[in-house]
């Protein structure tokens, strides 16, 4: 067996020892360094003042209310404008609720639909196509789906609903007749709108994980779904909690979709048949027409969707760095 050439570079490679040496930077790449790193800080503080300002200007309007109603706003469920007495209590429930339901059907379908996708379970042409169908759906208005709830959804769901509560009556959850719109469709509504974002970063979070992992699990004869649920979960499972964290602030401050199809009545109900309203929902259907005291109550509500928000992201920062720690260790 006759031995290997030795290796010899490309014309357009030259040998390691013609390469130059590296040089130290000039005045003018310091400058551009400098700049580049003054331009990002900017950028990063130019971001915080952004939200500050945004908070501080709505905490503004709200005083009159806050002075006004204090924390009993919170839990007073109330919203008369002909008494000018005001309570988020309500619909910071149905805010709660309609999210809730909608991560309790997309999480299941968002994790597992990306667990398909990223492990080639089928064709990879096939998987290409699925892909595109389901980021398609985040390009999708809420308008439309809100349309779509009402003529296609709420009235496939209303026979369903009518069963439930023909013969489950004696639970909480359906003891009220459905009417049509209400929580249960507005959540099955938001769980299609937060869909993509659940399976997109999960499904990122999958393939990034190095095939080292699979291979070894699969060499000690697991088998792929063992490997799966017992190895690249828990390895994935930072991503899978920050996508599902993100796609409950895009269900806690959907709007249109949610307005169209909940029923906006400001009522707390155990009952998941009976109509509700969000908070998004009662800036939508309000402000138009709102004056002087109720202004400031819903920028008061407003003030509370935005700190909602913050804490999800917050809750969300910190469990991903508690997981990683945990990696680590």
């Amino acid at each position: 067996m006759s031995s290997l050439p030795p290796f010899s570079s490309s014309p357009s490679s030259p040998p390691a020892s013609e390469w130059p040496e590296s040089r130290t930077l000039t005045v003018w790449d310091k400058g551009i360094e400098r700049g580049f790193r003054g331009v990002a800080i900017a950028c990063v503080i130019g971001v915080g003042l952004l939200l500050g300002c945004i908070v501080f200007f709505i905490a503004i309007d709200a005083l009159p209310a806050i002075q006004s109603f204090g924390v009993s706003f919170i839990i007073r469920q109330s919203w008369n404008p002909v008494e000018n007495v005001y309570g988020a209590g309500a619909v910071i429930y149905g805010t709660l609720a309609s999210s809730a339901i909608a991560l309790l059907i997309a999480v299941p379908l968002g994790v597992g639909t990306a667990i398909f996708l990223s492990e080639d379970i089928i064709p990879a042409s096939i998987g290409a196509g699925l892909v595109f169908l389901v980021e398609l759906l985040a390009a999708i208005p809420s308008v439309v789906y809100g349309l779509w709830g009402i003529f296609v959804l709420i009235p496939a769901y209303q026979p369903i609903g009518q069963w439930l509560h023909e013969h489950l009556s004696w639970i909480p959850l359906f003891s009220s007749p459905p009417i049509g719109p209400g929580l249960l469709p507005a959540g099955m509504v938001l769980a299609i709108m937060i869909l993509p974002i659940i399976t997109a970063i999960s499904r990122d979070s999958f393939a990034a994980l190095p095939i080292e992992l699979r291979e070894a699990a699969m060499s000690v004869g697991a088998s792929r779904w063992r490997t799966i649920v017992s190895i690249l979960i828990p390895s994935a499972f930072s991503g899978i909690v920050g996508s599902i964290m993100l796609a409950l602030g895009r269900a806690l401050g959907e709007t249109m979709a949610v307005t169209m199809i909940i029923g906006n009545v400001n009522r707390v109900s155990w009952s998941v048949l009976a109509p509700t309203n969000t908070i998004a929902s009662l800036l939508a259907n309000q402000f138009a027409e709102a004056r002087d005291l109720q202004i400031s109550a819903l920028m008061y509500a407003a003030l509370i969707l935005v700190m909602m928000t913050l804490a999800v992201n917050i809750m969300a920062q910190l469990i991903v760095s508690r997981v990683r720690v945990i990696d680590k260790l």
